[in-house]
């Protein structure tokens, strides 16, 4: 029996610093059966030679212009044939051994759709700040924010990402999260896989790291709530909201006491900077 084919597709743009080592933690998984797709619309920062240094153990190399990361990633996806997709932002890394243990546990799980991981959160010089889990898909609790599944550690069967409508390109600051929700109305089974699959980079010029997308954001947490209520936020919905933000915090303490701890993700670098 053939073993399944896990699709990476990584969008690049001006991220020459951290591309190599994005790269590498995909090539180096000591997993057999990898389709390894790059997407890199123009880069002016050196991130070229890099993509060239590996051009021939890529499996395709998509080098034009493009309407954005989604569109990045809808032209990669359109190109992968394997049988399991995930996508890698060119500042993130896999985990050795990541692959293996995610193929794996679809195995043990073939009623599973998606598979979501957990992720270490490090800095623009790798060095782990924090952890970070996914949590159980929840349409109220997602609507509200209070469901988070991990980007870098979340692993789609490609009949699941058919079904689905992609990535839509006009969201410019979540359409990873909204393709978890596109995924969930279309039928899709999402479950937590409890292990730490990725290294999750947040620096001063990413969208989590970064504080210059506050009006993107609040346009996406209203969007987000109506595409999986129906309908628009009432003044109720803040209360509900802090009672999803504590059931959060009961259901899984470890992510409680690292918060405590450690500080939150969100806007980390950009308070680090101020301070």
């Amino acid at each position: 029996m053939s073993i399944p084919i896990l699709s990476v597709v990584t969008i690049s743009f001006n991220q020459a610093s951290f591309l190599e080592r994005t790269i590498r933690s995909v090539l180096e998984q000591d997993y057999p059966a990898i389709e390894y797709i790059i997407v890199d619309p123009g880069s002016t920062d050196g991130s070229r030679d890099i993509i060239q240094k590996y051009k021939a153990l890529f499996s395709r190399a998509i080098l034009e212009s493009d309407n954005g990361a989604a569109d990045g990633l809808n032209k990669g996806f359109a190109n992968a044939t394997g049988d399991i997709f995930c996508y890698l932002n060119s500042d993130d890394e896999f985990l050795p051994g990541a692959f293996r243990r995610v193929v794996s546990e679809f195995e043990n799980r073939p009623d599973a759709d998606v598979l979501c991981g957990h992720a270490y959160i490090v800095d623009a010089d790798g060095r782990r700040l924090r952890r970070v889990w996914s949590d159980p898909f929840n349409k109220r609790s997602q609507a509200h924010g209070m469901s988070v599944q991990i980007q870098p550690s979340t692993f789609i069967r490609r009949k699941a990402f058919q079904r689905s409508s992609g990535f839509n390109e006009k969201n410019k600051i979540a359409w990873d999260g909204e393709l978890i929700i596109s995924l969930a109305k279309s039928g899709s089974k999402i479950e937590v896989f409890d292990d730490f699959l990725s290294l999750y980079r947040v620096h001063e010029t990413s969208i989590t790291g970064a504080g210059s997308y506050n009006d993107l954001r609040r346009a996406w947490n209203d969007r987000r709530f109506y595409l999986l209520m129906g309908r628009e936020r009432r003044t109720l919905d803040k209360c509900m909201r802090v009672l999803f933000f504590l059931t959060r915090q009961l259901r899984n303490p470890r992510a409680f006491l690292e918060r405590f701890l450690r500080g939150p993700v969100f806007r980390r670098a950009a308070g680090r900077k101020s301070t």
